[in-house]
């Protein structure tokens, strides 16, 4: 369902999504309005969907994850219950943040966040080595994040 925005819908997500904390009060004084179409407006969003949830966004490094790498992954077999076999396996990888099903030379890639180069090669020998129906695994260490957000571009 294509839940219709207006302009005080896409101010009120803006402001979510660079802080979730906000308060419907808050918000209704950000846009001008009064708390109870803010808040109502909120729980229609959250009631279709549009707002998935509300969480706090760690600092990785602080908490001693140190290392980002992307894993391009082919896979023998594609069939669906192979695909979602793997899948399956990958989501139970505490260490993989991010899977996408990809169109191009590989058919997986991840995202993967570790303490270090040391803790990357153990999770490769102990849980991504062990999945049978890898064909060929590329590994992208990342050197330094140069552009961070959580934020979509909600402008028309």
């Amino acid at each position: 369902m294509d839940l219709k925005l207006d302009e005080n819908d896409l101010q009120i997500l803006r402001h979510l999504q660079e802080n979730g904390r906000y308060t419907t009060k808050a918000l209704a004084e950000k846009l001008n309005l009064s708390t109870t179409p803010v808040f109502e407006r909120v729980k229609k969003m959250e009631k279709e969907g549009l707002i998935d949830r509300y969480v706090a966004l760690l600092n990785e490094r602080k908490i001693g994850l140190k290392q980002t790498i992307f894993i391009s992954i082919s896979l023998k077999e594609h069939t669906r219950s192979y695909l979602d076999k793997f899948v399956k396996e990958i989501d139970g990888y505490r260490e993989v943040l991010e899977c996408y099903h990809i169109a191009g030379d590989y058919d997986f890639l991840l995202k993967v966040v570790v303490a270090d180069v040391e803790a990357y090669e153990k999770f490769i020998l102990t849980k991504l080595s062990v999945i049978s129906n890898i064909a060929k695994v590329q590994t992208h260490i990342a050197l330094s994040r140069r552009k961070y957000t959580t934020a979509y571009d909600l402008s028309r």
